[in-house]
């Protein structure tokens, strides 16, 4: 049979249907998902330990030879033990291996080999147990590990993919233009391919994961342009310079240089023929509300609407509070739809956007439902915009013609890596805090010391001040919603008996959730113990203390968010980070977060430590799942591939010359194995 790259693994030669269905459980299906199927390490050969210097329960490579094979013992039924005796030539160790006779004898007494496996036994006697036996010889200095499942071993996958590239050997087509390859030191495709599998050195494999990573990130850069080039047709909504200088004078306080200048951003968009689609990025706090009020003014001057929808009932009604304070004593009429309003005050809305009567409409999800209908949509701007599908932002955005986006966020993410993960969206960014903002001070302790953070927080509270405990749910079950309940009742009972506590958590119904920010909003409730859901929440201002139980759980960008919680008054404001599991990691972290209180620089931190997989959760970025390349090690080689991106995105938009055909293909390719 004739092999190609697009062949069914099943017809490689050692594969056959059953072993066949094993690869595809590690989404391998042809001959090419198996060369693309890359090692997630090596064991290099040429840098062994000697065993004096292992640690019992770490894996290490050890260079010797076997010094006595010991007579074969039978345990049991079924199980034969084959120990021998092996030496680097100061110390030895004992080697037992299971049930495998042929492995036994494939190795001679006094024969150089490399092991490879864990250290185990004591101090006195060294042992290694089921290890990988390697012959020491010029062309495998450096072995591949794979990613494998039941039914695989990695000496089956090795021999497969050897012979998968051997097939295809020289018929690999190069997808990269010749000046691309030659201006950024790139080796042939080809060369990558067999260097990144089986590299006889250390150069060799780094020399061909340069090659593949800058292919990844190049194709994934140019998609994001061709994405936005896409999303750009003409609108209607062209709008004129207008005078908002009122708007300024109006509000009770000067904005800062960056919330100006993002709101320049969005008014020159906006002037354009085509429509704005722009991100608003900005740390807990920055402001982003006014930036918003204040275009939604400059569209109200050009006698259209503004649609704003937020992830919650209670998120929107403070929205609607604050844009109403901005914007109805300049004669904006600011409207509220969401699920609570009375049938009766809905008919009554509707008829007011329909109309044209309002101005700028506030809402949930409801705002997209066929029964509402705008009088001259030109603003959608969506809040927190990873919390809605892709068709909920789309079925808001057909309520008009082609109408501007703006898209806000609380999540602070290095701008290297907004380019990639909202590559189809210019970006503003909110990277000072307004004036009068207070640090918020943070304390990281362990179990140990929480009984006095709890009596610090009555301290707090006694002051006629509010809190917040956050406790994650361990797993999103029944089990885990006990112990969230439990925790509550425990500490209601117990530390805050004679405080009013209240309960959040995910599986509540909206209409609960809201009913109890509600509560503690008004001050009704004293200590609010809650799960996540709390991250993305509502000012309230009173708030002067949060502390984050398991805080080792969560990433710096999300502790921050949190984090962002207190601090919204002009009280001074605390966050407790309390840990019951202080490894050396977890100790580094909770560090980074007391002395770093900057959001932009722990996403860096956080990126450096996490990379970019765990930002989000791959179900709120929809980013292709990338192969090889980390956006958090690669950075140089991202930069690199984004400039030569749009170097060729200006030059050939549609990649329709000839030299581009290649890099057309592997977009649609990476696109394809797109999560979203």
């Amino acid at each position: 049979m004739n092999i190609s790259l697009e062949s069914d693994i099943k017809n490689l030669k050692g594969v056959g249907p059953k072993r066949a269905e094993c690869y595809n459980k590690l989404s391998v299906h042809t001959v090419k998902d198996l060369i693309y199927h890359f090692p997630r390490g090596y064991i290099d050969l040429t840098s062994s330990t000697p065993i004096k210097d292992t640690i019992i329960g770490e894996v290490y490579a050890i260079a010797g030879r076997i010094t006595k094979k010991l007579p074969p013992a039978r345990i049991r039924k079924g199980m034969t033990l084959f120990k021998a005796v092996f030496t680097d030539d100061e110390e030895d160790l004992t080697i037992t291996i299971y049930n495998s006779e042929y492995l036994f004898n494939s190795f001679s007494e006094g024969e150089p080999v490399v092991l490879y496996g864990k250290i185990s036994g004591n101090l006195v006697r060294k042992e290694m147990s089921s290890p990988l036996v390697f012959k020491i010889g010029a062309s495998n200095q450096m072995q591949p590990v794979y990613p494998i499942t039941e039914g695989l071993t990695q000496a089956l996958v090795r021999v497969t993919v050897k012979n998968a590239l051997s097939l295809i050997n020289n018929r690999i087509y190069e997808p990269m233009p010749k000046d691309i390859l030659k201006r950024m030191g790139l080796c042939s495709l080809a060369y990558a391919l067999y260097n990144i599998h089986f590299p006889p050195d250390e150069y060799s494999m780094q020399t061909a994961k340069k090659r593949l990573v800058f292919d990844e990130l190049l194709t994934l850069g140019l998609g994001m342009l061709l994405l936005k080039g896409r999303n750009r047709e003409k609108t209607p909504n062209k709008l004129y310079d207008q005078n908002i200088s009122e708007f300024y004078k109006a509000i009770p306080f000067d904005l800062t240089s960056c919330q100006y200048r993002a709101v320049n951003e969005c008014i020159e968009d906006m002037k354009k023929d085509r429509p704005m689609n722009r991100l608003l990025q900005g740390d807990v706090g920055s402001g982003k509300t006014v930036v918003a009020a204040a275009i939604s003014y400059f569209v109200y001057k050009n006698k259209k609407q503004t649609a704003l929808m937020a992830p919650t009932e209670i998120l929107a009604s403070q929205h609607y509070e604050t844009l109403k304070g901005f914007l109805e004593p300049l004669g904006v009429r600011v409207g509220l739809l969401i699920g609570s309003v009375s049938a009766k005050e809905r008919k009554k809305i509707n008829e007011g956007i329909i109309s044209g009567e309002i101005d700028v409409v506030i809402g949930t999800q409801t705002l997209y439902q066929q029964s509402v209908e705008f009088y001259d949509l030109a603003l959608v701007i969506t809040d927190e915009q990873h919390r809605f599908g892709v068709e909920q932002r789309a079925s808001l955005s057909k309520k008009g013609e082609n109408p501007h986006i703006l898209v806000m966020s609380a999540t602070p993410i290095p701008r290297t890596l907004a380019l990639m993960i909202y590559g189809d969206l210019d970006i503003s960014v909110l990277d000072e805090l307004p004036r009068g903002r207070k640090k918020v001070i943070t304390y990281a302790v362990t179990g140990k010391l929480r009984k006095r953070a709890f009596g610090f927080i009555k301290g707090e509270l006694d002051k006629g001040r509010q809190a917040y405990i956050v406790c994650p749910m361990i797993e999103d079950n029944e089990q885990g919603l006990k112990s969230v309940k439990s925790y509550a009742n425990e500490l209601s009972q117990n530390e805050f008996s004679g405080y009013s506590l209240g309960l959040l958590h995910g599986k509540m119904k909206p209409k609960e959730k809201d009913n109890i920010m509600l509560r503690f909003k008004s001050g009704e409730i004293s200590v609010l113990v809650s799960t996540t859901v709390v991250e993305v929440g509502v000012d309230v201002a009173n708030a002067t203390v949060i502390l984050i139980e398991n805080s080792e759980r969560f990433g710096l960008s999300q502790l921050h968010q949190l984090r962002g919680r207190v601090g919204r008054g002009s009280e001074s404001s605390y966050c407790i980070l309390v840990t019951d599991n202080p490894t050396e990691d977890c100790k580094k972290r909770l560090k980074i977060m007391c002395r770093i209180s900057d959001g932009f620089e722990l996403s860096r931190e956080d990126l450096k430590m996490r990379g970019p997989g765990d930002f989000f959760g791959s179900a709120q970025h929809g980013l292709p799942k990338l192969k090889i390349a980390d956006m958090s090690e690669d950075i140089e080689i991202l930069k690199k591939a984004q400039a030569e991106a749009k170097r060729i995105y200006e030059s050939d938009p549609e990649l329709l010359n000839p030299e581009n055909k290649g890099l057309r293909s592997l977009i649609k390719e990476l696109f394809e194995r797109r999560s979203d």
